[in-house]
């Protein structure tokens, strides 16, 4: 494969990622907040039906032989953090701390691994980040400490499965392994959590809405993006995902009827333009 294709491939691979990511967000949008499913239960059904079908594919003996328990700790705390702070979080706060921690962990590994980035790389990274702050700023408000702390910890999560999914090979395999221990831990909690923690009766809608996070989103587009990974720095991957509030605001205008206005397209095309300078430019040697 020639460098140019190699590098459609990536670019096409990233932007299916980025566009998975961001349908979860509206799934758990339109679960969480019209109470139609608890936390637990959509974390639960999300990654337990993601490692049913991700091991139907692979076969469960493939599955257990692969992935690891770090990287799946770091996938059910993403997951979990993430549903239980949505509660409480508006979502212009709860994706600024989200993306934040993401950022900090990902491109802060990276600079530990020896990765720098050019002075055009970080001029666009900080154009991509000012838009996002800018673009979610009427949304943002002073956030419960709890919930915020939980919403960091689910971007630190996510940032930590993203750096180790850079060095694993057969991304499908690996996946899936990740979701059947993440599942694995689910279960374990399921019994004290449901104790401590009752939640609503759950609904068809509800549980709807998770499996298809679970079965497509979540599963596949993690496979997708553990397979984007192999060409991608880990600073390079971080500012990728700067793109995913933007899809997301875009789903929730079109599932959503949320509105399209001016400023938001403006932005959008901001932070888009910033995020193609930092990863499109070449890194520093």
């Amino acid at each position: 494969m020639t460098p140019a294709a190699s590098n459609l491939k990536i670019f096409g691979l990233t932007a299916l990622a980025m566009l998975a990511f961001a349908t979860n967000s509206v799934l758990a949008r339109l679960a969480l907040t019209d109470v139609a499913i608890g936390p637990w239960e959509f974390t639960a059904i999300r990654l337990i039906s993601g490692a049913l079908i991700l091991a139907l594919i692979v076969k469960p003996a493939t599955a257990l032989k692969s992935g690891n328990w770090a990287s799946a700790l770091s996938l059910f705390l993403y997951a979990a953090c993430f549903s239980y702070a949505y509660l409480q979080l508006e979502a212009g706060t709860g994706a600024l701390i989200l993306f934040a921690a993401v950022q900090i962990t990902m491109i802060g590994g990276g600079l530990i691994a020896g990765e720098r980035l050019s002075l055009l790389q970080w001029a666009g990274t900080a154009m991509a980040i000012a838009g996002l702050v800018y673009l979610l700023a009427p949304s943002i408000s002073a956030p419960p400490l709890i919930a915020a702390t939980m919403m960091m910890i689910a971007g630190i999560g996510w940032g930590l499965y993203s750096l180790k999914g850079r060095g694993a090979g057969k991304p499908t395999a690996q996946t899936a392994g990740n979701f059947m221990r993440a599942g694995i831990i689910c279960l374990m909690l399921s019994l004290p959590i449901f104790l401590l923690l009752p939640e609503p009766t759950l609904t068809s809608k509800g549980v709807i809405w998770a499996l298809t996070s679970g079965m497509l989103t979540s599963g596949l587009g993690y496979v997708i993006w553990y397979m984007a990974l192999i060409g991608l720095t880990a600073t390079r991957a971080g500012i990728a995902q700067l793109t995913v509030p933007v899809i997301a605001a875009i789903g929730g205008m079109v599932f959503i009827a949320e509105p399209l206005t001016w400023r938001f397209m403006i932005l959008a095309l901001i932070i888009l333009a910033g995020v193609g300078i930092a990863t499109m430019t070449r890194p520093k040697i």
